[in-house]
């Protein structure tokens, strides 16, 4: 177990890899949301420097991500903005399905979002997260996956989640926060 984490097992004295995955991306979701808590419209669209992506963009990305990794990759299903959410994840465009910068770039540039309606949004898709977790027996973090046509080759159900789940909303709470002490705003809420 990580230095640091035999405190979160709730009196156990130790934990399983699926515990470990829901209780980490449980604590990425709530700093997720605590870097977005006071995002206005205004910092949510300005456009910094170079070729760093808008805030609104930055978060709109993640939690697609999330629900395409999950809901579509992990689970075979379809994903929340193509059933119980679409036209209601608060985007103007979802953001496209190509690996090409220049398409992506230009979909950041162009993106309008409205925050609370993205925040519900991000909500459903993390409570759809966690069933999906929750359903998990250790052994299946051990299922393999192709993923070589999106150049990742061989991989397992927990290196997804782990690497494209946990580990990308944990990014993305530090560039949000980048994002924001650009503009002179607070980043991380502590």
């Amino acid at each position: 177990m990580p230095v640091g984490y035999a405190g979160r097992a709730k009196g156990r004295s130790s934990m399983d890899a699926v515990t470990l995955l829901r209780e980490e991306l449980k604590d990425a979701h709530n700093l997720l949301e605590a870097v977005m808590a006071d995002v206005t419209p205004e910092a949510a669209h300005w456009m910094p420097p170079g070729r760093a992506n808008p805030v609104g963009a930055t978060y709109a990305h993640v939690v697609v991500s999330e629900d395409r990794f999950v809901n579509g990759l992990l689970r075979r299903r379809r994903t929340l903005y193509d059933t119980i959410w679409e036209g209601k994840t608060g985007m103007s465009e979802l953001m496209p399905r190509s690996e090409e910068w220049d398409d992506y770039a230009a979909w950041t540039r162009r993106l309008q979002i409205d925050i609370p309606a993205v925040r519900e949004y991000a909500k459903a898709v993390y409570a759809s997260t966690e069933e999906y977790l929750a359903s998990l027996a250790p052994e299946d973090l051990n299922r393999q996956l192709d993923l070589s046509g999106m150049g990742e080759g061989q991989v397992t159900v927990g290196w997804i989640l782990g690497r494209h789940v946990v580990g990308h909303v944990d990014n993305i709470a530090g560039e949000i926060s980048c994002l924001k002490g650009l503009q002179g705003l607070k980043g991380y809420p502590f």
